[in-house]
């Protein structure tokens, strides 16, 4: 029996060793036994009315791996009319990538009707608004970046189709 007990004992003692070098206590001259690695309950809750994040030392163990700390409330939002009204205005040129979730279209080169020019465009719809502040386009040519009023009188088209198809379903 005293085998077994002795045994036991030690297996106890190494697994306790073997946990506190998991929090780091031992190299830093703490025993590592009493150390609070993670806040009270009642300071989980004040963060929580408070909205705050954990600091990156509240995280470091590994189970902090396996839970979902992001904020569930953050979402990146689109505007549909932004978004249907650059397709529609810029339907002449090769769609290479979309993103709606992120908002960004990126476009190959194509020649518009009636023009001589080729282009290139990344737009980039970054709020739910239909707003002006709303719409990010980048033109560029084969030369370089398009001018500043092609630009905008691309920017402008396409928000007056967003208007005109807020107003259309607005009929419905």
């Amino acid at each position: 029996m005293t085998f077994h007990t002795n045994f036991r004992a030690a297996t106890i003692a190494l697994a306790a060793l073997a946990l506190s070098g998991c929090s780091g206590g031992l190299a830093s001259g703490d025993s590592g036994l009493f150390k609070r690695t993670s806040p009270a309950p009642t300071e989980n809750i004040e963060r929580q009315r408070q909205n705050t994040p954990l600091a990156d030392d509240e995280r470091s163990t590994i189970w902090g791996l396996f839970e979902n700390k992001d904020d569930p409330n953050v979402t990146i939002e689109v505007n549909k009319y932004l978004w249907n009204a650059s397709l529609e205005v810029l339907n002449f040129l090769p769609v290479q990538s979309v993103d709606p979730f992120s908002g960004v279209i990126i476009t190959g080169f194509g020649t518009p009707p009636g023009g001589g020019s080729a282009y290139r465009a990344t737009i980039y719809v970054q709020d739910p608004a239909l707003d002006a502040r709303s719409l990010k386009v980048a033109l560029a040519t084969r030369s370089g970046p398009a001018s500043a009023s092609t630009v905008r009188a691309v920017e402008d088209a396409i928000l007056t189709r967003a208007r005109q198809l807020r107003i259309r379903d607005g009929q419905l």
